[in-house]
């Protein structure tokens, strides 16, 4: 999509995408409105730190994708790649504090995920749990919905705006709130295994999974305070690889990679 006006041969951005109708609905689309779970470490590479602009700009790509085929999209993201809570309270400082802080960082990332989601022609709107009105919505629910129906993506920054709870419980509460179909949590294995499939070669991966084996075997890759928030409201999460090209269409395609914890 460009600027057909005089002037404008560059791509659209902010404000100016909203004229863009959103596209039209793929009829093999199996979710109509999905939330994604992105760790903030997926932002940062191989550099182990801080945001890749090659891997942000992969991954705004893939997004950009999967917005062409007319799902409605909100997207959670973490901000270990910047600052961790927990990390910052088991040095010594107050936990609230450090939470608090690890906050900040989901929306250093949530802002920077914008910017390259637009770059894609993606019309996108920030809304933080904490205010932060000059670079932000506040979070407001009917606004989010109307965000969605507008064709519009939504990254929610700020976790759930209070100490104690993580992104991944940030997630789990907006997938309810918002009614998404699933929720879909992205990172850098396939999905879930018996064991850490990065230390064993032989780990065997779970097609299937239900919520009470999920949280009874303490599985890491989401924490319980999220997984029993899902099963309670009978929400799907479907845990698959971030890395993988073209994985995140294909899961909104219905397409069975990684795990399904259900049931």
């Amino acid at each position: 999509m460009r600027d057909s006006r005089a002037g404008g041969s560059g791509p659209l951005s902010g404000p100016r995408l909203d004229t863009i109708a959103p596209p039209p609905r793929d009829p093999k689309l199996r979710y109509r409105r999905i939330i994604l779970k992105l760790s903030g470490e997926a932002l940062c590479g191989s550099q182990g730190f801080g945001i890749e602009p090659s891997v942000m700009k992969t991954t705004a790509e893939e997004l950009a994708d999967v917005y062409s085929a007319g799902v409605q999209v909100g997207i959670v993201v973490g901000g270990g790649n910047i600052f961790r809570g927990l990390k910052g309270a088991s040095a010594g400082m107050d936990r609230a504090q450090s939470d608090y802080m690890g906050m900040l960082a989901t929306v250093m990332n949530s802002l920077a995920l914008q910017d390259a989601l637009e770059k894609c022609e993606v019309p996108t709107r920030v809304q933080t749990a904490l205010e932060i009105r000059s670079i932000a919505e506040p979070y407001i629910r009917r606004r989010a919905i109307r965000h969605f129906e507008k064709g519009r993506f939504v990254i929610f920054a700020a976790g759930t705006g209070n100490p104690y709870f993580s992104t991944d419980t940030a997630a789990a509460l907006r997938a309810m709130e918002v009614h998404a179909d699933a929720l879909f949590k992205a990172t850098k294995v396939q999905g879930i295994y018996d064991r850490d499939p990065v230390k064993f070669t032989d780990a065997t991966m779970y097609k299937n999974m239900t919520f009470d084996r999920f949280i009874n075997d303490r599985i890491g890759v989401m924490d319980s305070t999220a997984a029993t928030l899902c099963r309670d409201n009978n929400m799907p999460i479907r845990v698959f690889k971030l890395t993988e090209p073209g994985n995140i269409k294909r899961v909104v395609m219905g397409e069975p990679i990684g795990t399904i914890v259900e049931g």
